[in-house]
């Protein structure tokens, strides 16, 4: 995928050592990745998993099952040790010091288009990292219409 517009994007090579959940991963030297684009469902029960249900109008339970199939979904793409290129946009970190990126496997797959092509996340835009997001909303609107992953649950639906 180009580079839009005239800034030059950061890239660097990584190895995964953690999948914390269906849209964070840890690196070597222990950093927190926080993938751009993307909102998987919670994994663990927190305040934002009790925010998930009451917005989809589903129980904890199943946000909670979803949140753990992004994981699985995520591990299974990026098993520990996988070397991953790490692409920054404009902000490079968000509020919680999380560094902020769009993820490649060595093969070129764009990981957080994938995600969401799956279904296993919903589209989420923050600008100003908003690089890739005509691809991220095509992939978003391919893998909702042929309701994958999350979509597949009836009812299940994230309104912001």
């Amino acid at each position: 995928m180009a580079i839009s517009g005239s800034v030059v994007a950061e890239v660097r090579k990584e190895i995964v050592t953690q999948v914390v959940d269906g849209d964070t991963i840890r690196i070597g030297g222990g950093q927190l990745v926080r993938l751009i684009g993307i909102d998987a469902p919670e994994s663990r029960e927190n305040d934002r998993t009790h925010l998930q249900a009451k917005r989809t109008k589903t129980d904890i339970k199943t946000i909670l099952e979803l949140g753990r199939r992004s994981s699985v979904f995520l591990e299974r793409k990026l098993p520990l040790g996988s070397a991953i290129k790490l692409e920054l946009d404009v902000e490079p970190r968000d509020r919680y010091g999380r560094l902020l990126a769009y993820i490649y496997l060595q093969d070129g797959t764009f990981i957080n288009a994938l995600i969401l092509k799956m279904g296993y996340a919903k589209l989420l835009t923050v600008p100003p990292n908003v690089r890739y997001l005509e691809d991220l909303r095509a992939a978003y609107s391919e893998g909702r219409a042929a309701h994958r992953g999350l979509w597949s649950f009836e009812g299940f639906d994230v309104k912001g």
